[in-house]
């Protein structure tokens, strides 16, 4: 599951916690955001490794910890914090590494 951000009727409450829901908690996942504007969740390539091509990308999220899966997605605050940080960063985020949203 991605979200393009090219088209902002694409980036909806609804998008993320699709996004969120898509994605298992059984490994680290990192929410990244590419140059060309495709919002996704990465799953085993997190943290600093492989960042040629993004524009951003949050903290990751340990294996476990409950950010994303259905749990995840069901929590309205958990989803609105996910949506505003891209809406906020998208397309001119203040760093490539955001930890703070």
């Amino acid at each position: 599951m991605q979200i393009d951000l090219n088209n902002p009727d694409n980036l909806t409450l609804d998008a993320v916690r699709q996004m969120l829901a898509a994605a298992s908690d059984e490994v680290h996942t990192q929410l990244r955001v590419t140059r060309s504007g495709i919002a996704y969740i990465s799953s085993g390539i997190v943290g600093g490794a492989q960042t040629d091509g993004l524009l951003f990308r949050l903290e990751t999220w340990a294996a476990g910890s409950g950010y994303v899966g259905k749990v995840a997605a069901a929590d309205e605050v958990w989803v609105m914090q996910v949506f505003n940080a891209l809406k906020q960063n998208w397309p001119n985020p203040p760093y490539d590494y955001i930890d703070i949203y």
